[in-house]
């Protein structure tokens, strides 16, 4: 298997019919309003299938109930993040999508897709045509966390 690409800075990869990966050197998750820093460069897996018991964090769901997403993608809000420096911040919203804030690259496993963004909104259950991006899926499926 071909090595994963690195970025440096913050940066999320897709993996392929599984999580988000994200790592930042600190990480700072909001979630009902509270504010959990993780910091030393920790890998957070975020699940993305919208099937895991301890939501936003991947439990290994995706692979026993039938989630399948690729990793490749097309972002055509690709911005301009050289030369910015700042946390990444990661706010889960309730029954909805992962709203990320600050530069990262999003990538996927095999390095094909790259974008750069300052922000942008995650899928989390699992449901939206334009993984990993969120397309309000959320709200046709009733999704709830």
């Amino acid at each position: 298997m071909p090595t994963k690409p690195v970025y440096p800075g913050n940066s999320i990869m897709v993996r392929p019919d599984g999580p988000l990966i994200a790592k930042s050197d600190t990480n700072i998750l909001v979630q009902d309003g509270e504010e959990n820093v993780i910091e030393n460069s920790q890998d957070i897996a975020l699940c993305r299938c919208g099937g895991s018991s301890n939501k936003p964090f991947c439990d290994g769901s995706h692979k026993s109930n039938g989630f399948s997403a690729g990793q490749t993608f097309v972002d055509e809000r690709s911005e301009e993040i050289a030369g910015l420096h700042a946390e990444l911040v990661i706010s889960v919203k309730e029954n909805a999508m992962l709203a990320i804030k600050g530069p990262v690259t999003i990538f996927s496993r095999d390095g094909k897709s790259v974008t750069t963004r300052g922000k942008a909104a995650l899928c989390r259950c699992g449901h939206s045509k334009k993984k990993p991006f969120c397309d309000i899926s959320h709200k046709k499926c009733d999704f709830k966390d």
